[in-house]
């Protein structure tokens, strides 16, 4: 009997192509995330840039089969996250300007390892493709500690 494929892991740096995504709302000028995933936890360190220039620094971890906490601007989300097969599942909650927000997010990766998709298909950002590419070992050391 063959053995079971191994679960993707998404560490890397990983930078947001626009041209590629779908996205819902502001268009940012550029996207950068550092993820640490050691199983069971992904640790998911996200720098925002807008048009202007002006950059937020986000950061959520999660605890594939547990409820985690987070907060977004203030806002305090909670999520809870599985596998489905070889995407990881992370579905999270927030009350925010007096209604409910659902984000059921499907994490993959591709059979290369080198482009990261997260896509919503059923929650309040269906429609929104984030294909996000792993910068080179040599390029991502500048961005370790964003």
């Amino acid at each position: 009997m063959p053995d079971a494929p191994s679960l993707p892991n998404f560490t890397g740096i990983w930078k947001l192509n626009l041209e590629k995504s779908t996205i819902r709302g502001a268009l940012p000028k550029q996207i950068l995330m550092n993820i640490e995933h050691r199983d069971p936890t992904v640790i998911q360190q996200i720098l925002s840039t807008d048009q202007n220039g002006a950059q937020q620094r986000q950061i959520f971890t999660c605890r594939i089969g547990a409820e985690t906490k987070n907060s977004v601007g203030g806002i305090e989300l909670q999520s809870g996250s599985q596998w489905n097969g070889q995407e990881l599942v992370i579905e999270s909650r927030m009350n925010a300007r007096g209604r409910e927000f659902y984000f059921k997010d499907h994490w993959s990766i591709s059979k290369d390892g080198r482009t990261l998709t997260m896509a919503h298909r059923d929650d309040d950002l269906a429609g929104q493709i984030s294909i996000l590419e792993k910068m080179p070992d040599a390029d991502s050391e500048k961005f370790a500690d964003f």
